[in-house]
């Protein structure tokens, strides 16, 4: 199903990611892993490839569930952290 980019529900941004299923954020947290140790190498790949190179302002269009943006995500990832999920 495509994304339609002019309904007055989804955000705005002039940067934007296309992230699939496997490649996080999503809201509320990276996403879903099933070994030991998964999280913490997911939630570091996405806090170096991720928010450390694109601003608050990037609109992040997941796989499923609800777009967000990385300036609404980014305040809780200390918090992914202290959680492990």
């Amino acid at each position: 199903m495509g994304r339609q980019r002019d309904r007055p529900d989804r955000l705005r941004s002039d940067t934007f990611i296309g992230t699939g299923h496997r490649r996080p954020p999503v809201p509320g947290g990276v996403g879903k892993t099933w070994q030991p140790g998964d999280f913490q190498l997911l939630l570091g790949d996405v806090t170096s490839r991720v928010f450390d190179v694109y601003p608050d302002t990037t609109v992040v269009y997941p796989g499923h569930g609800d777009d967000t943006a990385l300036g609404a995500e980014r305040p809780h990832l200390e918090e992914w952290r202290a959680r492990g999920w």
